[in-house]
């Protein structure tokens, strides 16, 4: 009789005790590094999108997507460092200058860009 049932269920299962149970596997995907701002985003799905965080992690594509969400940020992230530096005037000359100046003008504006980044990808 148990033969009939494993039959018409479909799939492979284990028996455990007296109970069948199915032997779940997730999808492979493709390896891809994730940094600080994958994890950054996994953390935030996990305490704050659960139901988006399970959902991709039953399909398979959790990794895909904080892959897809570090570069995008690691992207926007170089983009507006530049940008800021060049509108406030960070020149290679300040820096020879005067470095002090020059890095903390730069820390101020990676502290920008890091909350704009978390703002536009990552808390979202």
């Amino acid at each position: 009789m148990a033969k009939t049932i494993f039959e018409q269920m479909g799939g492979t299962y284990t028996m455990q005790g007296d109970y069948c149970m199915p032997d779940l596997t997730l999808p492979t995907e493709e390896e891809r590094p994730i940094g600080v701002w994958g994890q950054r985003r996994l953390r935030y799905l996990k305490q704050h999108h659960k139901i988006l965080y399970y959902n991709l992690l039953i399909s398979g594509k959790l990794h895909s997507h904080l892959a897809d969400v570090e570069e995008e940020a690691h992207t926007l992230f170089l983009r507006l460092v530049k940008q800021y530096a060049e509108r406030e005037g960070l020149t290679e000359q300040l820096k020879a200058e005067n470095p002090m100046e020059w890095v903390v003008r730069m820390n101020n504006s990676r502290e920008r860009t890091i909350e704009t980044v978390n703002a536009e990808l990552i808390l979202t």
